[in-house]
C-alpha cells in the first residue's frame, strides 16, 4: 500500500515566501496538522488540502504525490 507525501507542500511554501509557521500563524493549519504534513502519518482531511491550495493558490497534485 503506498503513502501520500506532502514534501511537495515544503518547496511550494518556499516558492511562494511562506513557511510551515505561515500557516499556522494565518490560521491555515493547527501545530498537530502541521506536524502531520511534516513528518507524515495521521489523517489529512480534504477540508484541510482545500485550505492549503486556496492559500497557495494551488492545485492538490502540487502540494501532495501517492508513492508507491
Amino acid at each position: 500500500m503506498g503513502i501520500i507525501s506532502f514534501k511537495k507542500l515544503e518547496s511550494l511554501l518556499t516558492a511562494n515566501g511562506k513557511t510551515f509557521y505561515s500557516l499556522r500563524k494565518d490560521k491555515i493549519v493547527g501545530t498537530e496538522t502541521i506536524k502531520k504534513l511534516q513528518h507524515g502519518g495521521g489523517i489529512i482531511d480534504t477540508r484541510t488540502i482545500s485550505n492549503l491550495c486556496e492559500y497557495l493558490d494551488c492545485q492538490p497534485g502540487d502540494i501532495m504525490e501517492y508513492n508507491r
